[in-house]
């Protein structure tokens, strides 16, 4: 039996920490982030979209995606931006799936699920477990407005357009509290694992 953990958290809650702890242990992990930088190059069926939808000026002159112009486009319409996620999000959960299926095949006792918007998306049919990267908010808020160097107004404009922190929180099946040192999340992660049934080779 393979059990399939959905790994999410909020921005600024530092998931990605807790991913490379896997990664690290060599623990199969799907990102859905790397999933959407792989299906939009050259020749993929979302890029052909893409480019069908928003025209050659999202291009490089090489042919590849220029994402930025592609983001200047959708970041200031909403209705651009409901295309461009119809036709990446099939895509990606597409790709996912297969990458998910084919692990479950392999018999692999874990593989991770790295989904940042799993909430929201609401994905939760995809997992068995779901795991949340959890930090309280004034920490999250701290943590955005020093490393992305921007105001605490801006900051929490990009923390509020995602469900809040304390929600996930309250609806995970584990828990892992981001707020201390590497060292404390790991034991906390171990101590799900081993409640989960899991070994990993540290």
């Amino acid at each position: 039996m393979t059990l399939v953990v959905g790994l999410t958290g909020s921005i600024a809650t530092g998931k990605s920490t807790i991913s490379n702890m896997f990664v690290q242990w060599s623990v199969p992990v799907i990102d859905a982030d790397k999933i959407s930088r792989e299906v939009v190059q050259v020749g993929e069926e979302a890029y052909e979209q893409i480019v069908a939808t928003f025209g050659r000026e999202v291009l490089r002159e090489d042919g590849t995606l220029n994402r930025e112009a592609l983001g200047n486009i959708v970041f200031k319409d909403e209705e651009e931006r409901k295309k461009l996620n119809n036709i990446m999000h099939p895509q990606i959960r597409k790709r996912m799936l297969q990458k998910r299926d084919q692990y479950v095949e392999n018999k692999e006792p874990l593989v991770v699920m790295d989904i940042p918007l799993l909430f929201e998306s609401e994905l939760f049919h995809y997992v068995d477990q779901v795991l949340v990267v959890y930090v309280d908010p004034d920490i999250q808020l701290d943590r955005l407005t020093k490393r992305d160097e921007i105001s605490a107004e801006k900051a929490l404009e990009r923390i509020n357009s995602q469900i809040p922190i304390t929600k996930k929180r309250d609806r995970a099946d584990a828990i892992v509290n981001n707020g201390g040192s590497v060292e404390e999340s790991e034991e906390q992660l171990m101590a799900i694992l081993n409640r989960w049934g899991i070994e990993v080779n540290t």
